[in-house]
């Protein structure tokens, strides 16, 4: 059954990646067509085809490798400034030069004559905005159901003033998931007689009504004297005791440890269902730590590629590829401390927190990205609102061409860094688990 499991967790988490990829792409095509843009294709995938059906003028199909998907707007490029509209330059030098005018020309393969006002070019910049904008919005509409679903559909667990577990012994962070040693100092917990179900009621006088509150008062104590009041079979204890100081894991920054007041006890979690401010904060929360992530990227990748071939453990919080992700929801669908529903829980979880990655990534302003388009058609309406209030003749369209030597250098580092993340999560997986 483990093994059954395992696979259906990575089976049903890659669809969930697939249908993202295709309705990210159905978020580019929907306006495009409103708008009158001539879309030919409309791909999941890359590579050799495995299957394609035409509708009136888009092929739809599926490639073989199922690792992201396109639509195909004709038009995304102008003709040259010295060339007549529909043609290209007859001969080019020049690497850069030869590939911009064979990407140009590929433009107009399957342009008909009448059919100029369809290309994408050619359309508003408030237009291009929407079709653009419109594959990586579909994935935070995505992240949004989907992660609100789990908040308000699953819940989260929400700590209690309740103990779960008395700590035996002091253990510094740096060595968190060994058991106690001989010469390890017992716990004050220990030591003040506190037993799992005791629900703590006051700490030095303060009246306690959150776990949160439990944890700030006890770090800031230090090593000083404390009074805790607790009730055990609804009778009420005041015990005097000492708090400790033990190095533990920064709150801002759990990759950091601090020093700080330690008591021994963690709280029973119960899941409790949330509402639509709960679902608004945490997504904006999670948006801030995902641009976080994208702007350590490439410090990230530094330590992947020292896993790979270094042979050093993998960073818990080391980006994935997909194949990393999957192996990560059947792990998750196979965690036998966890209820199934908690198992369904996580995975769609993380299916949503991949959606609003997915999002935040194609809105990064550089070709070959949604961003790179998103930041030509803002640059083109710029231009063009200051050319018009200076009463100086329209400038015309932004040709996102030029930018195509950047692209192609862009496109390399994300499909080599794309190769690393999958050779990394086959031959040094992040897991749940150790072992």
């Amino acid at each position: 059954m483990t093994g059954l499991a395992y696979t259906l967790g990575v089976v049903l988490f890659a669809l969930g990646v697939l249908a993202s990829i295709a309705l990210h792409e159905v978020g580019h095509m929907l306006p495009a067509k409103r708008f009158g843009v001539k879309v030919s294709q409309y791909f999941v995938g890359f590579g050799r085809t495995l299957w394609s059906v035409k509708r009136g003028e888009t092929e739809y199909g599926v490639k073989a490798i199922p690792l992201g998907g396109f639509v195909r707007l004709v038009g995304m490029f102008p003709p040259a400034k010295d060339q007549p509209e529909g043609t290209v330059r007859k001969s080019t030098t020049g690497l850069f030069t030869a590939l911009i005018a064979d990407a140009r020309a590929a433009e107009y393969e399957s342009v008909k004559a009448g059919e100029d006002h369809r290309l994408f070019y050619r359309k508003p910049w408030w237009q291009k905005l929407i079709i653009m904008s419109g594959g990586p919005l579909v994935n935070v509409i995505l992240a949004v159901v989907i992660l609100g679903g789990v908040f308000i559909g699953f819940g989260i667990y929400e700590p209690k003033t309740v103990i779960a577990q008395v700590s035996d012994c002091v253990i510094p962070a740096a060595d968190a998931g060994r058991t106690c040693k001989p010469n390890d100092p017992v716990s004050p917990a220990k030591l003040a007689g506190l037993r799992s179900g005791d629900r703590i009621v006051s700490f030095n006088g303060q009246n306690i009504t959150s776990w949160d509150q439990v944890t700030t008062l006890i770090r800031a104590n230090g090593n000083n004297p404390a009074t805790l009041v607790y009730q055990r079979g609804g009778v009420y204890h005041a015990v005097q005791t000492r708090t400790t100081v033990s190095q533990r894991p920064d709150l801002n920054d759990p990759t950091k440890t601090v020093e700080v007041g330690f008591f021994g006890v963690s709280p029973v979690e119960v899941r409790e269902r949330q509402g639509a401010g709960y679902v608004a904060a945490t997504m904006w929360d999670y948006t801030q730590k995902t641009a976080g992530v994208l702007v350590h990227m490439p410090a990230k990748m530094v330590g992947v590629f020292q896993a790979a071939f270094g042979g050093q453990a993998r960073d818990a919080q080391s980006p994935m590829s997909v194949v990393g992700a999957s192996r990560v929801a059947g792990e998750l669908a196979t965690t036998h401390q966890l209820s199934v529903s908690d198992r369904i829980a996580s995975v769609l979880g993380l299916l949503g927190v991949v959606n609003l990655f997915v999002a935040l990534f194609n809105f990064i302003p550089l070709l070959p990205l949604d961003g790179g388009h998103i930041a030509g058609a803002l640059y083109e309406a710029a231009r063009r609102g200051i050319a018009r209030i200076r009463g100086r003749p329209d400038p015309g369209f932004v040709d996102v061409a030029k930018l195509l030597p950047v692209a192609y250098v862009a496109a390399t580092v994300i499909i080599v860094m794309g190769v690393l993340l999958v050779y990394a999560d086959l031959v040094n997986p992040v897991r749940l688990t150790s072992g």
